[in-house]
C-alpha cells in the first residue's frame, strides 16, 4: 500500500473518515480551488472564483460521499466520482465560444475547471502529496507557461492572421505580396461576421518557406512589415 508523504506528517487522523478530517479535506479544497480560480478572473476568464470553488469543492463532496458508501455498505464503487468526472467535462464545454475572428476561446478554462474537479476529487481521497504538487503544476502553467507559449509561437513556421483589407479587390495584390516574400498560404476563409461593414475580413493560414524569414524573423517582424501596404485596414495573429 502507497503511504501519501504528507498523510503521514499529519498523523492517522487524516486518513480516517472523521469529523475533523472531512472539514479539514473541504478546507483545503476551498483554499486552492480559490487560488486557480483568482489566476483564471484576473485575466477576466469567463469561469473565475467562485465558478472553481464550487466545481472542485463538489468533486471534494463526491469522493468523500463515495468513501462513505463503500465503507456503509462494503462496496468498491466511485460511481458518484465518475459521474462528477464526466459532469465536469460538460460544464467546462459550455465556457468554450467561438470568437468573430472564428477562433475558438475559453479551452484553457475549460480544461482547467475539469482538472479542478479532478483535484478535488483526490482532496476528498485523502491524496494530499498528489493534490500539491497537481495544484502547483495545475497553477503554473495556468501563470507562468503562457509566456513561454507566446515565445515558442512567434517563431514557429506556421501561423494565422487576421486580414482587413479595404477591399476585395486587394486580396489578389496581398496574395502576390505574402508569396513574394517566401510566404506560402495554407487556407483563406472570408469570415462572414463582418458582412455589411465595407471591408474585406479573412482568416488565412500562412507557412513561412523563406530559409532566410525561418531564421531571423518573428511573426509580429513580419506582421508589422505587411500592416505597411496601404489598402490593408488591419492585420493581427490570431
Amino acid at each position: 500500500m502507497i503511504t501519501d508523504p504528507i498523510a503521514s506528517f499529519l498523523g492517522t487522523w487524516s486518513t480516517q473518515l472523521l469529523p475533523c478530517t472531512l472539514v479539514f479535506r473541504i478546507l483545503i479544497s476551498a483554499f486552492l480551488s480559490a487560488l486557480i480560480g483568482w489566476e483564471r478572473s484576473s485575466k477576466r476568464h469567463s469561469a473565475g472564483f467562485r465558478t472553481f470553488m464550487i466545481v472542485t469543492l463538489s468533486g471534494t463532496l463526491v469522493m468523500i460521499i463515495d468513501l462513505y458508501l463503500n465503507t456503509l455498505f462494503d462496496g468498491n464503487l466511485f460511481i458518484l466520482s465518475g459521474l462528477a468526472i464526466v459532469s465536469s467535462a460538460r460544464i467546462a464545454t459550455r465556457t468554450l465560444f467561438f470568437s468573430s475572428r472564428n477562433q475558438i476561446m475559453g479551452l484553457t478554462t475549460a480544461v482547467a475547471l475539469w482538472g479542478s474537479c479532478i483535484i478535488g476529487l483526490a482532496i476528498g481521497a485523502g491524496l494530499y502529496t498528489i493534490t500539491l504538487v497537481s495544484f502547483i503544476t495545475m497553477l503554473l502553467c495556468l501563470s507562468k507557461l503562457p509566456t513561454l507559449e507566446f515565445f515558442l509561437k512567434n517563431r514557429s513556421n506556421h501561423f494565422e492572421i487576421h486580414l482587413e483589407l479595404k477591399n476585395s479587390l486587394n486580396l489578389q495584390n496581398f496574395v502576390s505580396t505574402i508569396r513574394k516574400l517566401g510566404l506560402i498560404i495554407d487556407a483563406i476563409e472570408m469570415n462572414s461576421a463582418y458582412a455589411g461593414s465595407g471591408l474585406s475580413v479573412y482568416s488565412i493560414a500562412i507557412s513561412i518557406s523563406n530559409e532566410e524569414l525561418k531564421k531571423y524573423k518573428t511573426h509580429k517582424e513580419i506582421i508589422d512589415a505587411l500592416s505597411t501596404l496601404d489598402y490593408i485596414y488591419h492585420i493581427e495573429e490570431i
